[in-house]
């Protein structure tokens, strides 16, 4: 049996392109994907999924996993990667990425593994030194980082009426349209 594993990093982002290539790659190969392990979460969070693929492997369910890239399965340096197809490979079961542009079978798959490996782990330190320097211009221009803040000055003197008035914080969220945890939250910064 054959399984793809497709990964995103935040919740904004599509699964459907990574869907739609791989089972374009398996068909063109004559396979067919049986079983789908898919998430979106950051290679910095804890990964269901991926744990799941893995068990499955470790109980010789499958012979071949699809990934898109192989930064997908890891970025986590050539260490971690490398270890995760190798266990992969123990196990009975070839990793297949699609688009990096080389075979993880043969005599060279080793050295194609660790150069992919590397690159993905240099694309995170890229991406990490990107927003910080976007951060750190952001902030010597005076400006704040991260999402802007719900709750403006007008906002919490209304907060700060409404309780002054014995409201409660639900009653009070529910008149200005906020969540529970942001009213809490403004009550709890301004006392």
């Amino acid at each position: 049996m054959i399984a793809a594993y497709i990964r995103v990093s935040s919740k904004s982002q599509n699964l459907a392109t990574q869907r739609d290539a791989l089972q374009r790659a398996a068909k063109a190969r004559g396979d067919r994907i049986s079983s789908w392990y898919s998430e979106r979460v950051s290679t910095r969070n804890e990964r269901p999924e991926l744990n799941r693929l893995k068990e499955d492997i470790r109980g010789g369910r499958f012979a071949k996993v699809y990934v898109y890239r192989l930064d997908r399965l890891s970025r986590g340096g050539i260490c971690e990667t490398v270890n995760l197809v190798t266990t992969f490979r123990e196990q009975g079961c070839l990793v297949e990425s699609i688009s990096d542009g080389f075979s993880l079978a043969g005599p060279a798959a080793d050295v194609v593994l660790a150069v992919l490996a590397w690159a993905a782990q240099m694309e995170r330190a890229a991406i990490q030194d990107r927003v910080a320097s976007a951060r750190k211009r952001v902030e010597a221009a005076g400006g704040s980082w991260g999402r802007p803040r719900r709750v403006t000055a007008e906002i919490e003197e209304r907060i700060v009426s409404m309780r002054r008035k014995k409201q409660s914080l639900r009653y009070i969220a529910t008149e200005l349209d906020l969540p529970l945890s942001t009213v809490h939250a403004a009550v709890m910064r301004l006392q």
